[in-house]
């Protein structure tokens, strides 16, 4: 059998910046350990695979070692390569997900998705998390993530991860975020997952599901600007509504190919 993937670097307008996606369309599901050995062979860090049924597209998204919940810059990577690249044009893109309805509108080359709010909620850090890192956070939060607040933007640019500790947390499909008030921008962020060959995700927007809300509040703003500051860097325009969390940014090809898995 032969398959189409597109290679898409979300959450920027230029190759080599953002983070990188598969982005592989189906006619129908492939078993899920074959959907697992794609992932892990395309080796980035989420491959998303999708089926367009009528005005619903059904969308699953998988890092090399499991099935995810939610992927923000995969499913805005799909956006465009329905978009941009087989010239599918809606007002408004619904993708079927294991986290419900998730709807992508484009404008102007900026795809904007509506996600879920994840509100943090006050949790003590536990004693492994706090070794795991090499600056100690002013405060820690629980969500579907951690998330770890910092001081400065340089706090969050020079911290670094003891690895051997990280990866003796258990957290499921979850990871740590650590943020701080931005500079250039309204806030910054960083992410990270145990037990994963990618240890830092470059671009997460899923992460921003509870960043929005967290930022928002304290800043007291609805709009804002956030930047995450892997070595790739991406760029993320944030809004918070009263229900959902809009994400957007651009997004650009980096590749396309054919694989093949026997019959």
């Amino acid at each position: 059998m032969e398959f189409k993937y597109y290679q898409v670097d979300a959450f920027t307008d230029k190759i080599f910046g953002g983070n990188s996606a598969c982005v592989v369309p189906l006619d129908s599901w492939l078993r899920d350990d074959l959907l697992q050995k794609i992932a892990l062979e395309n080796a980035v860090a989420e491959t998303a695979f999708f089926i367009i049924t009528g005005d619903m597209i059904q969308l699953r998204w998988f890092t090399p070692e499991i099935e995810m919940d939610l992927c923000g810059h995969a499913t805005l990577a799909t956006a465009h390569v329905i978009n941009h690249i087989l010239k599918i044009k809606e007002s408004a893109y619904i993708f079927s997900t294991l986290s419900g309805e998730l709807v992508v509108k484009e404008s102007g080359g900026l795809y904007s998705m509506a996600l879920p709010i994840r509100v943090a909620a006050p949790t003590p850090l536990p004693d492994q998390l706090r070794d795991s890192f090499s600056i100690v956070p002013l405060e820690s939060y629980k969500a579907r993530d951690w998330l770890l607040v910092y001081d400065s933007v340089e706090s969050i640019k020079n911290i670094k991860i003891n690895r051997a500790e990280f990866d003796k947390i258990n957290m499921l499909t979850g990871g740590v975020i650590i943020t701080a008030q931005g500079i250039e921008c309204d806030f910054v962020s960083r992410f990270f997952s145990p037990q994963a060959s990618i240890l830092e995700d470059p671009v997460t927007g899923s992460s921003h599901c509870t960043l929005i809300p967290y930022w928002s509040e304290r800043l007291g703003r609805k709009e804002m600007t956030a930047m995450q500051l892997s070595e790739r860097v991406g760029i993320l325009k944030c809004t918070m509504l009263q229900d959902v969390v809009l994400v957007a940014g651009k997004a650009v090809t980096y590749s396309s190919g054919v694989f093949y898995i026997p019959d």
